[in-house]
């Protein structure tokens, strides 16, 4: 709202009367507001427009003429009024119906302050509940607002149809359908029958029916379908009047109605009369405009009547499929788009139909292998290639029938004629047909597919003549309903006879052949997790000969390692989800969930044996590698039995205690690291699945000093992993004193890496500490705060989060036994009640710490628990907190010094001004005492700083806190600043109303305040150059209009009956080159018939070019100027050094090199000497003297000419 204000007090002194009446009432209205000590709120700014609303009226001002003071009212109601709570609407809405609703009649003459009436009454309709709809003066308004939705100006009526979309699309709850839509539709039913009744007056009627339809068209689906048979009736009627678009209109909304409409909406002799009535009058093959909603109208009635009546529809199908099928001819691809659409409605109704229809389909999938070879049909080849993946999907996707054996015969004859089409040269729809192959692929299975279309890639096909089909391999690689049992009895002899072939081309030194037989081989395998989606052939399949190949390709060959892996993760998860019915699981093999829980029943009998092969290859991968062998562990060890966990369980922890003792004695020695690493990982993985004894003796190998005090930091880190994950699970009982005094003790051996995941469990244990133990909370207060420091941001954000844990667990209450805290005197050790503010006081004991480096960890630690608990603590500790951080203002230390100003910053945005407000005698001098100095940007945050405060404080207030001087003249010149951002910024918007640009933030609310400029006066240094080449248009394409057309081929003669569809083309009509077609536009000498290549200093300005495009992204980077954007969307710097002005001085001085030798090539190329067009093109020509020569003829124009002094004059009769 203040965004939208702020554009409006702009215009205080605009010469416009419209725009200046608006912003003088609102200037008023915030004078008011400032004498009455009244907060701007939306209610607030809502309420006095409707006072003065009220004054207005009463004084009978009810002009509406520009700058009067009604419309203006009306627009800032309008303004404020979507930002008002529903619920201060819903207490005046008879004070609001008692003023705005008898203004109608005078406002329709009025079109600004009709549309602001309106902007008015959609947030009131939208806020009000059910009961008080039924209001009269509300009702009243309503129908005035449905009368607008015809009205002859188009904004008005744009705004009265928005309006009512926007009510009949919010119902108040729990209603589905806003009581007020039964009303709508038989308005617009009445308004129709008055459209057909008058149609003798064709443009009026037209014209009306044109702006009726447009308010149909977003708001019919918010209508009651009870309303929908009537209206489709009408509709049909609106044709008559002999308006193309009307026509076009109304067929787009009644397929619109059909296509939405539930079973049994419509009455099916509705739908029957739709259909004659609209087949009666088919458009012309040519129509490109009427024709597309036309066909789409035709398919959506028969959908919807195929949902009312299967059985009668199938009888309409024939005659609707031959209406429609022409129009598969047409040259406009919107057309050919529509009758897809329908013509797959069409074959939808067939499928859902008894099987006794079936010879319906058979003689659909002729008609359109027949198209495939039409001369007639070759510009629609793509939408019959989508025609056919359409059917394949109605026949094997949802709604599945058993189908007749000539269908699947003629339909595998299909598929197989369009992959022969695949494979023909000249074919240029390869993508359309590989997308109708992979909708076979998924809904026939390759089983069935591959026995229609061999693969032919082994040498014996490529010598039989049979044409290869390698196309196919990548289309295995998705869902499909063929069993796992043929790819272990198809693919996988076939990829070893390729591994054969691989092997032996490696050894006869052919490389190229090896990587293709490499690269089919990995196709292949890509496939196997396809065959994995529950699969009902499991128990059969997965055999020991089949295991142990899966076994060693998971050893021996790392390239197929990732498709075995998710294969065999898929077999457990899409088994587990089908047995416990979870929807939206992916079923391609129709398996119900008996069988699937038959297959989970076997996987666990062979999970123990997996595990072990797992557990080896997880041992023998990389670190960075591990992550996908850990999921398929995860996987099986879900349905590993608990005695095989516990086994598993006790091998893993041996192998850790052998190789962590070794590490101990030794000192040395990466293996036993990297085998205790892997250890813990493979700990981590089976964490979840652990019973309560495993996870309680695992706790406390985790807990030892070896372990959390090991060298390699790879092994605290997983340490504390484990023992944080345990904690939080709350299947082991952890005592929180034992463990944290364990952990004290491991403090000296902790590597600065394993900080974040010590962190995570400190704030684990911290919700376990009973309220009766806070005196455990103080010890961690100083690692937690020295935490905030760390070079590693997620270190910090966990030290954070761990600060905060520990505040919370204060607020929550409870006792603090002083008395068992180390350090603390006998007279001071009493007892102490939990609270923020407590913990607020231990905290900011660090600021007496002896380094500047803790001070400035506690202030931050402190701005950010000020941050968190704003509305928890006292304003007594708030003061304390403010006043004790301002002397550290006065501080040397820099370090010290911007903690305190992120404080500062952070208190500005989060206190009350009335707490601020005493200090800024001392706050003032103090941060002016650092606003010139440019050291880690103090002179910037300062700015910043004053910024804000000029927000929440008026000028005078700061200003009189800055004393006289120079100190003054700081804040003089940061106000100069923000009001000439904030002219330009108005000039901008007035200039082009775009949208600003958001600001980047970090993500984290409190990075955002502490770290976030949002400067208003950033870029007011530096003026903006306004200047640049404006794109130019994108030239039209030469090509864009030339269509279809058959291509020639020289070398053989063109059946135009048959196999057209090979030589179809959409490139430009120029021939093919043919070799050494270009050699004759090269220049060439006459005598020796060589290529004459001319110079060209065209390519040094082309690297030229280059070199600016390419080096401006790396200097924005590298030079002083640049800057890096972290991982948070925070903004570092680079810093000023020495090498870098260096390296920018010497680029400036190559720079101007370049640019003076470019200027002195384009002053030699552009010197022309005087006669040149007379020069002869191939002969020498006579001796020059000076460059000129001796014999030219000149006219007398040309040599008369004076340009550049007496040396270069020559004369008209004299000597040259």
């Amino acid at each position: 709202m203040e965004q939208a204000l702020a554009k409006i007090r702009l215009h205080t002194s605009s010469s416009l009367p419209h725009q200046k009446t608006p912003a003088s009432l609102l200037t008023a209205l915030e004078s008011t507001f400032e004498e009455q000590s009244t907060e701007p709120s939306p209610t607030a700014y809502f309420a006095a427009l409707l006072t003065t609303l009220d004054g207005t009226l009463q004084k009978k001002e009810t002009t509406l003429n520009e700058g009067d003071v009604l419309p203006a009212e009306l627009y800032l109601l309008a303004l404020v009024a979507p930002f008002v709570s529903t619920s201060v609407i819903r207490a005046n809405l008879s004070a609001i119906l008692a003023l705005t609703s008898p203004l109608f009649p005078s406002l329709l003459n009025h079109a600004p302050p009709l549309r602001s009436q309106l902007s008015l009454y959609q947030v009131l309709l939208v806020s009000i509940d059910r009961p008080k709809l039924e209001t009269h003066g509300l009702r009243q308004s309503f129908a005035s607002i449905l009368q607008l939705t015809t009205d002859p100006r188009p904004k008005v009526r744009k705004k009265a149809t928005e309006v009512v979309k926007d009510v009949l699309s919010r119902p108040p709850p729990p209603l589905l359908i806003h009581p007020y839509a039964e009303r709508v539709a038989e308005w617009c039913r009445s308004a129709l029958v008055d459209i057909n009744k008058n149609a003798s007056s064709k443009s009026q009627g037209a014209e009306n029916a044109i702006h009726l339809l447009a308010f149909l068209q977003p708001t019919i689906s918010r209508f009651p379908p009870s309303s929908y048979s009537t209206l489709a009736v009408l509709l049909l009627n609106l044709p008559r009047l002999g308006n193309p678009y009307v026509s076009q209109l109304s067929y787009s909304i009644l397929s619109g109605i059909f296509s939405q409409s539930d079973d049994g909406t419509f009455d099916k002799n509705v739908i029957t009369e739709v259909l004659k009535t609209v087949m009666a009058f088919p458009p012309a093959k040519t129509d490109t405009t009427f024709a597309p909603s036309w066909i789409e109208l035709l398919g959506d009635a028969m959908a919807s009547y195929s949902a009312a009546d299967a059985s009668s529809c199938v009888g309409q199908v024939d005659s609707v499929w031959k209406t429609v099928w022409p129009f598969l001819e047409s040259s406009d691809a919107s057309v050919r788009k529509a009758t897809v659409h329908s013509l797959d409605l069409l074959t939808r109704c067939v499928v859902l139909a008894d099987a006794s229809e079936s010879s319906k389909l058979a003689d659909i999938i002729s008609q359109i292998a027949k198209a495939l070879t039409s001369l007639s049909h070759a510009p629609a080849i793509p939408d019959l290639l989508s025609l056919t993946s359409a059917i394949l999907t109605n026949l094997y996707g949802k709604g599945k029938i058993e189908t007749d054996v000539v269908v699947e015969r003629r339909l595998l004859a299909l598929v197989s004629q369009i992959g022969n089409l695949r494979t023909e040269k000249g074919f240029e729809y390869k993508e359309a047909a590989d997308g109708t192959l992979s909708t076979a692929m998924r809904m026939l299975g390759p089983e069935v597919l591959l026995d229609a279309l061999p693969l032919n890639l082994e040498p014996e096909d490529r010598q039989a003549g049979l044409e290869p089909r390698a196309f196919l391999l990548p289309l295995l690689a998705q869902p499909h309903p063929s069993p796992l049992s043929h790819f272990v009895s198809y693919f996988v002899p076939l990829s070893e006879r390729m591994f054969d072939l691989q092997q032996k081309a490696e050894t006869e030194g052919r490389q190229s052949e090896a990587k293709v037989w490499n690269v089919l081989i990995s196709q292949i395998w890509a496939g196997f997790p396809s065959y994995c989606h529950g699969t009902p052939d499991i128990k059969e399949t997965l055999n020991a000969s089949f295991s142990q190949l899966i076994s060693q390709l998971l050893y021996g060959q790392p390239e197929l390692r990732s498709p075995v892996l998710r294969g065999l993760k898929l077999i457990v998860d899409s088994n587990v989800a089908l047995a416990n019915s979870v929807p939206d699981t992916l079923n391609p093999a129709g398996i119900t969930s008996e069988q699937a829980t038959l297959n989970v029943t076997f996987l666990q009998t062979q999970a123990e044996s997996w595990e072990a092969v797992l557990f080896n290859v997880f041992g023998s991968v990389g670190r960075d590698t591990r992550g996908q062998v850990g999921e398929v562990i995860t996987s099986w060890a879900g349905i590993t039995s608990e005695q095989e966990i516990h086994k598993a369980f006790l091998k893993v922890v041996d192998l850790l205690k052998q190789n962590i003792g070794k590490i101990a004695l030794d000192n040395q020695g990466s293996n036993e690291e990297n085998i205790a690493i892997t250890a813990l990982d493979l700990l981590l993985l089976l964490l979840s699945y652990l019973s309560s004894t495993d996870m309680a003796a695992l706790f406390q190998i985790c807990l030892s000093s070896e372990v959390l005090c090991a060298k390699d930091n790879a092994i605290q880190k997983r340490a504390y992993k484990i023992l944080t994950k345990l904690t939080e699970s709350g299947k082991t009982a952890v005592d929180p004193e034992a463990v944290l005094k364990e952990l004290d003790e491991a403090s000296e051996g902790l590597t600065s890496a394993a900080k974040k995941d010590r962190f995570n469990l400190y704030t684990a244990l911290i919700l376990l500490i009973p309220s009766s133990a806070m005196h455990l909370i103080p010890p961690l207060i100083p690692e937690a705060v020295l935490g905030t420091k760390e070079t590693s941001d997620k270190a910090r954000n966990a030290a954070f989060e761990f600060i905060i844990a520990m505040g919370q667990k204060m607020s929550k209450g409870g006792i603090v036994r002083r008395d068992m805290l180390e350090g603390m005197d006998d007279d001071s050790a009493v007892e102490a009640t939990a609270t923020i503010d407590e913990y607020l006081t231990m905290v900011a004991g660090g600021l007496a710490g002896s380094t500047p480096h803790m001070i400035s960890a506690t202030i931050t630690a402190i701005s950010r628990l000020v941050f968190e608990f704003k509305d928890s603590l006292t304003n007594t500790m708030k003061n304390e907190i403010f006043t004790t951080l301002l002397v550290f203002l006065s501080s040397a230390n820099r370090e010290i010094v911007k903690s305190v100003l992120g404080y500062i910053k952070l208190s500005i945005h989060t206190y009350p001004p009335n707490l601020i407000q005493p200090h800024l005698k001392e706050l003032v001098p103090a941060l002016l005492t650092w606003s010139h100095d440019h050291k880690n940007h103090f002179k910037s945050k300062v700015r910043h700083i004053f910024e804000r405060l000029l927000r929440r404080f008026s000028w005078d207030e700061v200003y009189s806190a800055a004393g006289e001087g120079e100190a003054s003249k700081v804040l003089v010149n940061i106000k100069k600043r923000k009001e000439r951002a904030k002219r330009r910024k108005a000039n901008k918007e007035e200039d082009d109303e775009e949208v600003s640009k958001v600001k980047p933030t970090a993500g984290d609310a409190f990075e955002d305040i502490l770290y976030g400029s949002e400067s208003e006066v950033d870029a007011s240094d530096d003026e903006e150059g306004t200047g640049g080449n404006r794109s130019k248009p994108r030239a039209k394409d030469k090509n864009q209009a030339q269509g279809m057309r058959l291509r020639a081929d020289d070398d053989e003669p063109m059946d135009l009956l048959q196999g057209v569809a090979s030589r179809i083309t959409t490139a430009s009509t120029n021939r093919r080159r043919k070799p050494g077609q270009d050699a004759t536009h090269f220049k060439t000498d006459e005598d020796t018939g060589k290529m004459v290549i001319d110079e060209s200093d065209d390519e040094d300005d082309a690297q030229a070019a280059n070199d600016v495009s390419g080096t401006a992204y790396r200097e924005s980077i590298t030079s002083v100027d640049g800057y890096t954007r972290g991982p948070n969307g925070r903004i570092k710097f680079n810093k000023d050094t020495k090498k870098r002005r260096r390296d920018n001085e010497d680029l400036d001085m190559m720079d101007v090199d370049e640019n003076e030798q470019s200027q002195s090539k384009q002053k030699r190329r552009t010197s022309v000497n005087l006669g040149h067009e007379f020069k002869a093109k191939r002969a020498g020509g006579d001796v020059k003297k000076g460059g000129v020569d001796p014999y030219a003829y000149l006219t007398l124009s040309q040599a008369s000419k004076k340009s550049g002094g007496r040396k270069n004059r020559i004369g008209v009769a004299s000597k040259r």
